[in-house]
């Protein structure tokens, strides 16, 4: 499997749990309805989620990943 397409799953693995687990706070502990209530549960989850990126260092393919709960830019094995 190639590291962009990793890169892909993983950024949908890290979001969608995410996305879900705010969808319904927002849901049930606001008085947001309609679509605003998905709407705001994807910019919180676009801000809070992981994101995962396929780039080629010195000719091998890695995958990086930037977190807002981390300092920095960390590898992925």
């Amino acid at each position: 499997m190639k590291k962009s397409t990793k890169a892909l799953l993983y950024n949908f693995l890290g979001f969608a749990p995410v996305f879900m687990l705010f969808y319904y706070i927002i849901g049930e502990f606001t008085n947001l309805s309609g679509w605003m209530v998905p709407l705001t549960a994807f910019v919180v989850t676009t801000i809070i989620a992981p994101k995962f990126q396929a780039g080629k260092i010195q000719g091998e393919e890695k995958i990086f990943m930037r977190w807002l709960f981390i300092k920095g830019v960390k590898e992925i094995k």
